[in-house]
């Protein structure tokens, strides 16, 4: 049995719809046995806080298994960062961001521009705060006050996460945790990355971690669904799910400027 290393490269925004194949690729090469490590090779501003989580623990169950290397290219930030902290070992380019360990809920309230163009939008709801946080209209203090709680608590788990993988007393992380990013170099003299090097470097680690010499690596990607291959190109123009393309695309921009969550 001819004994191989797995290039997995992950970019772009964490979200459910990007990271469901993901999850199941990683799933699926816990069980290859001729797969003996991986390469997690992933450059991302972030995203949403769960699929942030199940990028992160998918490399982690992988790596018990086997030795999983994040490669860490010109961006590990907020939930990019996270998931890569769950490999065994993490390298960053010297120049790569590395970092943004925070969390932010974006709250756009839109009603003074509907005022503006005449929209006239009316909220039937029960519960007294189910339309706070439609965008519709600012929040109160109280709500304010409520979205602050649950953003500190994901907040804390982030922390946590972070000291418990990097090894490290959480009064240690907090100073770190600013949401602000820092360049490999310096993220590898806080601690917060174990190496510096490029994606050769890092599939070198991995070869002497797994005993597999690194001509034998394999890039493996997540299958591409039947229709998204019929329907991409030119015939995207004439499916009635273009619309839905335009609104991700929109969410994405907002995502990637906000770096979200984890």
């Amino acid at each position: 049995m001819r004994e191989l290393l797995a290039h997995v490269q992950f970019r772009g925004t964490i979200r459910e719809r990007t990271v469901e194949p993901y999850l199941r690729l990683l799933a699926a090469l816990r069980e290859k046995r001729r797969v003996k490590g991986v390469l997690f090779d992933i450059s991302s501003g972030g995203g949403a806080e769960i699929p942030s989580t199940d990028l992160y623990l998918a490399v982690k169950r992988l790596d018990a298994v086997k030795p999983v290397v994040a490669s860490i290219g010109s961006l590990g930030a907020s939930g990019a960062y996270m998931a890569a902290i769950g490999a065994r070992t993490v390298y960053a380019y010297p120049d790569s961001g590395v970092g943004s360990i925070g969390v932010v809920f974006p709250h756009l309230a839109v009603r003074r521009l509907l005022d503006r163009i005449g929209v006239d939008v009316e909220m039937i709801h029960e519960g007294r705060h189910k339309d706070a946080y439609q965008g519709l209209r600012p929040l109160s203090d109280e709500e304010r006050t409520k979205l602050q709680a649950v953003t500190k608590d994901s907040y804390d788990s982030f922390v946590a996460m972070v000291a418990r993988e990097r090894k490290r007393p959480v009064a240690e992380i907090v100073p770190l945790a600013t949401g602000e990013f820092w360049s490999g170099r310096r993220a590898k003299e806080l601690g917060l990355v174990d190496a510096l090097g490029d994606r050769e470097e890092a599939l070198g680690e991995l070869g002497r971690l797994t005993g597999v010499r690194t001509s034998k690596v394999v890039r493996v990607v997540p299958p591409q669904p039947f229709f998204a291959r019929m329907f991409s190109g030119g015939m995207g123009a004439v499916v009635p799910g273009l619309s839905t393309g335009i609104r991700d695309a929109v969410e994405d921009a907002i995502w990637d400027g906000a770096l979200f969550g984890r």
